[in-house]
């Protein structure tokens, strides 16, 4: 079925990333392999790459972001693109603009890529579906579904740290419910083959039927964290919540924040992550956020090489044949 797979051209190359959702494993590792050849030219002097050269890299962002969006601008420009960042919400949008009508206005200015980061789950898809052919479009985060790069820089991160996916227990934690980053991250662990993938939280921030995705269920952090080798702590969604799920930080904390006392039923060598941005003393204690397991400055890092993976290949794929 991957010739209807809105993501991969004709040829079954990525011509958009909207999703990790349905990509085979080859894609997933494909854009891991490249990163990784970028992540080893950041250390060089040279901290730029012709690929995109003469390419006009549109950043849409109707939804605030300083990371994402900070980190997508710096990938494209290390590719040598033009970048336009657009604050949608001073644009026309908000004077009524259709979101079609203002893509198609930016294909007129020539864009090539459209970087999107939208609260509305879908409309990545909506924009895809309706440019050029030769005009590729990137998720940024879209409401609820997606956060296709994120997941992607935690794969990566993972693999750097554990080298292997095919024998390690993974552990999300905290507001599965209303993240994008928790979907998107279980989709690409279960298809790069981790055996074990687990989410720990309080019942009121867990989606309904969540193990139909292939993931064990926790509400006890203590038993969820047991012998694991990498720890996802996810960011308090606060800006997504409607009505009284948490009965406050300091009582989320007690239970779901990471301490270095719960942190020592996972193995010693477990890894921390966490997407960002971090609410300190409530998801994450600073002892484990600034500790010795902590790779979340690494992932910015990562996120760069990532990002810059995806827009070469999506760049370098042909225009489907229809």
């Amino acid at each position: 079925m991957a010739l209807h797979h809105p993501q991969l051209n004709s040829h079954g190359e990525l011509q958009h990333l909207l999703t990790v959702e349905g990509l085979p494993e080859p894609i997933l590792t494909q854009i891991l392999d490249k990163a990784e050849s970028f992540v080893s030219m950041s250390d060089h002097d040279v901290k730029k790459l012709p690929i995109l050269n003469g390419k006009s890299v549109f950043n849409l962002f109707f939804e605030n972001s300083t990371r994402t969006r900070t980190t997508f601008e710096i990938a494209a420009k290390r590719l040598s693109a033009d970048v336009v960042n657009l604050n949608i919400n001073a644009s026309s949008t908000s004077k009524g603009e259709t979101l079609l009508d203002t893509i198609h206005n930016l294909e007129a200015m020539h864009a090539d890529m459209f970087v999107v980061r939208h609260a509305e789950s879908g409309a990545p898809f909506l924009i895809a579906k309706h440019v050029a052919p030769d005009v590729h479009v990137i998720n940024a985060g879209d409401g609820r579904h997606a956060h296709p790069t994120q997941a992607l820089l935690d794969m990566y991160t993972i693999r750097h740290y554990k080298q292997d996916f095919s024998n390690l227990r993974v552990a999300i934690v905290g507001d599965i419910l209303h993240s994008r980053v928790a979907r998107s991250q279980i989709h690409a662990l279960t298809t790069l083959g981790v055996p074990e993938v687990r989410v720990i939280g309080p019942k009121t921030l867990m989606p309904t039927s969540v193990e139909k995705l292939g993931v064990h269920v926790y509400h006890d952090m203590n038993q969820g964290l047991k012998d694991v080798d990498v720890v996802i702590m996810l960011r308090l969604q606060n800006e997504r919540m409607n009505g009284a799920l948490l009965p406050s930080a300091q009582e989320f904390f007690k239970y779901y924040g990471l301490t270095l006392d719960k942190l020592a039923h996972a193995k010693p060598d477990a890894i921390v992550m966490h997407p960002g941005p971090m609410n300190r003393g409530v998801e994450i204690d600073s002892a484990v956020a600034d500790g010795a397991q902590s790779v979340i400055l690494p992932q910015v890092t990562f996120g760069i090489a990532v990002r810059m993976a995806v827009m070469s290949i999506v760049s370098g794929s042909q225009p489907s044949t229809s």
